[in-house]
């Protein structure tokens, strides 16, 4: 009777259900150590994406016969210097430009108001729902400024937050840099040959995913706002360098990213002046081509060999689930699942044909 392996797989199936239930009924006991993993989630999070920036660097230094330890405090030495030019040149002209922005989201409401009630002056006929819903949106653009400023000071807030957790950051990154490359060794010697073997390929695989997609996208991400930021100041587009900046950040987001940062640049564009929001138009436009057809090919290739359609789907769910935060990491957890699930398929696979090669 269990030889069949429709009954086989229906067992599993139930098996596995009943397991899960079993721990949603006992999840008392996983709760702290959800807490656990949720509080050094950000630093093993943030260590782990400048590990995977940085470590090349390190490996580069191994190989020119620099001790790893060394390497490591050569990599922080650059790190402290990047963030030393950040703060002295970077950051004053972001906080006076954020702050223009703010002193004048009152003036852009009132260039608003005054548009809508010069194109109802100027419409002769206007469809009734029509005419109620511009009515609706006038009436209230005083509580939508409040709202978009409020939101915008609460994100400020997140980020704060979350940049007092990247005080941790150092203490994992220099770990993950210095003895990295012992954890796999260090696991394989409690495992036999042949699953140590799988266990490897397994870890390298991983890695090679994780690094095509971290080091892939952050040199596509520091291109576009680069470029971005050459054609914001040839149009002469206000708040300039804080719009590359946010599409450098946003392009980090797979697909949707690009046409995220587009938006507020269009937005400051047709307050400026309206021909400007077309210009900020044409510059995303053409920033986007030339990282599409040219940067991300030669850069990134096709690494994670997604389809835009599950790229789309898991950042609705993602964005959904766990915001801003959950559309930058759902590609690549999603592409590690991935990498994992094959490998276990692939072993099955392999297992199973040389019980019975008649199988596949």
């Amino acid at each position: 009777m269990f030889e069949k392996k429709s009954i086989r797989m229906l067992i599993t199936t139930i098996l596995i259900f009943t397991l899960i239930y079993l721990v949603y009924l006992t999840r008392f006991i996983f709760q702290p150590v959800g807490a656990y993993f949720t509080a050094i989630a950000v630093p093993i999070i943030g260590a782990g994406m400048i590990f995977y920036i940085t470590n090349p660097i390190v490996n580069w230094l191994e190989k020119k016969k620099i001790p790893r330890v060394i390497g490591t405090f050569i990599v922080f030495l650059l790190i402290v210097l990047f963030i030393t030019v950040v703060i002295q040149f970077i950051a004053p002209v972001v906080q006076k430009q954020f702050t223009n922005f703010v002193d004048g989201i009152p003036k852009m409401v009132d260039s608003a108001q005054d548009l809508i009630d010069m194109w109802q002056n100027n419409q002769n006929i206007i469809p009734p729902q029509f005419e109620n819903a511009i009515q609706n949106i006038t009436d209230n653009l005083g509580t939508y400024a409040e709202k978009i400023t409020a939101g915008l000071f609460s994100v400020i807030g997140q980020v704060f937050n979350f940049v007092f957790s990247f005080f941790l950051i150092p203490f994992f990154l220099f770990f993950m840099l210095k003895d990295g490359h012992r954890f796999v060794p260090f696991v394989k010697q409690f495992l036999s040959p042949k699953k140590a073997k799988s266990f490897q390929q397994l870890a390298n695989n991983i890695n090679h995913t994780l690094a095509s997609f971290i080091q892939g996208q952050f040199i596509v991400s520091v291109c576009v706002g680069f470029m971005l930021y050459i054609g914001y100041i040839i149009i002469d587009l206000d708040y300039s360098l804080s719009l590359a900046l946010f599409g450098l950040v946003m392009n980090f987001i797979p697909f949707l990213g690009p046409f995220l940062s587009a938006i507020p640049a269009i937005i400051v564009g047709f307050f400026q002046e309206p021909m400007l929001a077309v210009w900020a138009t044409v510059v995303m436009v053409v920033a986007q081509q030339i990282e599409s057809n040219f940067i991300s090919p030669n850069v990134m290739g096709r690494a994670l060999s997604l389809h835009p359609l599950t790229v789309i789907t898991l950042i609705l769910a993602a964005g959904g689930i766990g915001g801003f935060l959950g559309l930058l990491f759902i590609i690549p957890a999603y592409a590690v699942v991935k990498t994992i699930i094959s490998h276990f398929y692939l072993e099955w696979k392999k297992k199973q044909s040389e019980t019975d090669p008649n199988l596949l």
